[in-house]
């Protein structure tokens, strides 16, 4: 039997394979598992709306320099903006300049 950390890893390697029902991957790093599936769903207009009512006034501004209160303020008006924007974000992984 060998022993040492290559053993431990054979052995972990053993156990994920069977766990995912990998079959001749020798690598788990060059492995790419791609779902069809979102694990977490786009958020709603509803969420936004939600979020945006919750938004605290007198409260410091964050990192993009726009106070709650504004974002409060406009709602109705805002709010679809805000919702295209994180979903913009969202399906794009990106954050605009």
């Amino acid at each position: 039997m060998v022993s040492g950390p290559y053993s431990i890893l054979a052995r972990w390697s053993n156990l994920f394979s069977q766990l995912f029902n990998i079959h001749g991957v020798s690598d788990f790093r060059q492995t790419e598992i791609h779902t069809a599936v979102l694990l977490v769903p786009q958020p709603s207009a509803f969420e936004v709306e939600r979020v945006t009512e919750e938004l605290k006034r007198h409260k410091s501004q964050g990192t993009d320099q726009i106070p709650a209160e504004l974002i409060k303020a406009e709602g109705r008006k805002i709010r679809p903006e805000i919702h295209n924007l994180i979903n913009s974000v969202w399906n794009k992984e990106e954050l605009p300049e």
